[in-house]
């Protein structure tokens, strides 16, 4: 009889942690992207992120695993058999991943595809149908995320027979949490979007100012934390690589939030709580895939570099005309893209014996040209695949809200509610101000809306 595997208690329950973390991540992202849009947006805004987690989770559990991490069709490394684990089918409670349950896995990484998808959403705030944009969701799990995450995540194992992707196995690329997977592949789609479905009105003129930063701030606490289950649970085991991984996430945040302000002081003369959070997602996106691979040094350079240039890129958008509401492109992109490249250059043995070397401690530049093939092979793939599925929605049941419905509040029309209540104020009643008086309130025209 073949030996059963044994299932370490303390790593199960680590990883069961770290999933519950990792799925935290997501209503921060609502927390995150919905204090940055106008008030007339933040349900929709916060809505997209729910949607996600309840659409994906199905998805997965039906064949998104099983395209993810099934065995590669034809041996490729393209896409795992959709059939092979359709409905869960085969994995029972004894299964065993490791020293884990394999249903701790599963759901570990579904909440890896629940947070990518959701991640896109900020790329098209204020501007999007809630139907179409489930619609979306599903087509681009299916057809861009499920594959790419069977490339990165899915490692073969000789001994079973089992073949898994092409980055992981073929080039080789290192990508320990998912800086390709994840946060390219949804800046990539973000920027595929935001072309498709065009401009805000006003975007340009109209300043789209954040309506509740302490939204914004505590949606930035609330990825923070859940990152360590991101990061530090990619090791599937309470070990040092999870340690390692969880010291790196806490350095190179750090870095980038302070690299991020500093950028600010000197280019506008503030550092702002703004700054503050989108550094400190744009440390945590940067270090991701590099976290179990450099040392403390490694990884405050990662840091102040993703903090000082995400900082600069969000400004692009308005030098090359494209609408990313959020900056997903100047966050997650770039912040992707700087920690998947500097792995080439930074990687270091210092922690894991195993670990590969990057140009600056010997390694020559093998593994940086590895890198830049992952990254550029999982941008293009994302973008292209995104464009076709927008377009197609757009062009069949329109993906974009209409003018009037953007212009009252996409809320309202996506959902026939109001992120805020102020009494008849908004509907041409009066409100108390204290003491028995009231001040009466016109209701606005379309034109005039509350921002």
């Amino acid at each position: 009889m073949p030996e059963i595997p044994e299932i370490s208690a303390g790593d199960t329950a680590w990883v069961l942690v770290c999933t519950a973390l990792v799925l935290l991540m997501t209503p921060g992202l609502a927390f995150f992207y919905g204090g940055m849009v106008r008030m007339k947006s933040v349900l929709n805004m916060m809505m997209m992120s729910f949607g996600a987690m309840g659409l994906v989770a199905i998805l997965w559990v039906l064949y998104g695993y099983s395209m993810a991490f099934g065995n590669s069709i034809g041996g490729n490394g393209l896409l795992g058999d959709p059939t092979e684990y359709f409905g869960l089918a085969g994995i029972t409670a004894d299964s065993v991943s490791g020293a884990i349950p394999t249903f701790v896995f599963v759901m570990f990484q579904c909440m890896f595809a629940i947070i990518t998808v959701a991640l896109i959403s900020g790329a098209i705030a204020d501007r999007t149908k809630f139907g179409s944009w489930m619609i979306f969701a599903a087509l681009w799990a299916t057809i861009v995320y499920f594959p790419v995450a069977h490339w990165v995540f899915a490692f073969s194992d000789e001994e079973s027979g089992y073949v898994g992707g092409w980055i992981a196995n073929n080039l080789g690329a290192l990508d320990f949490a998912g800086g390709t997977a994840v946060h390219i592949n949804a800046g990539a789609a973000g920027l595929a979007l935001a072309l498709v479905l065009g401009k805000r009105i006003g975007f340009g003129k109209t300043p789209f100012r954040p309506h509740n930063l302490p939204f914004v701030m505590l949606g930035a606490a609330l990825l923070w934390f859940g990152w360590f289950g991101f990061n530090a649970g990619s090791a599937l085991a309470a070990n040092g690589t999870a340690a390692v991984a969880f010291l790196n996430t806490v350095v190179c945040t750090a870095a980038a939030m302070l690299a991020w302000l500093l950028v600010e002081k000197i280019r506008d003369g503030h550092a702002t709580s703004l700054g503050a959070a989108s550094g400190i997602v744009a440390g945590l996106v940067a270090i991701t895939p590099a976290c179990a691979a450099v040392n403390i040094v490694g990884a405050i350079a990662i840091g102040v570099v993703a903090g000082a240039l995400c900082a600069l890129a969000v400004g692009l958008k308005y030098k090359l005309g494209y609408d990313d509401s959020l900056d997903v492109v100047g966050v997650h992109l770039v912040g992707g893209l700087v920690g998947t490249l500097m792995i080439g250059l930074v990687a270091t043995d210092a922690y894991i014996a195993e670990s590969a070397l990057g140009l600056f401690y010997g390694g020559g530049a093998e593994l940086l040209g590895k890198q830049a093939i992952a990254a550029g092979a999982v941008l293009a793939f994302s973008f292209i695949l995104t464009a076709i599925i927008a377009f197609a929605i757009e062009k069949t049941i329109g993906f974009r809200s209409s003018e009037e419905d953007e212009l009252s509040g996409v809320d309202l029309a996506n959902h026939g509610e109001s992120a805020y209540e102020f009494n008849d104020a908004a509907y041409g009643g009066s409100f108390s101000k204290g003491s028995g008086s009231s001040v009466n309130v016109t209701a606005p025209s379309k034109e005039g809306a509350p921002a």
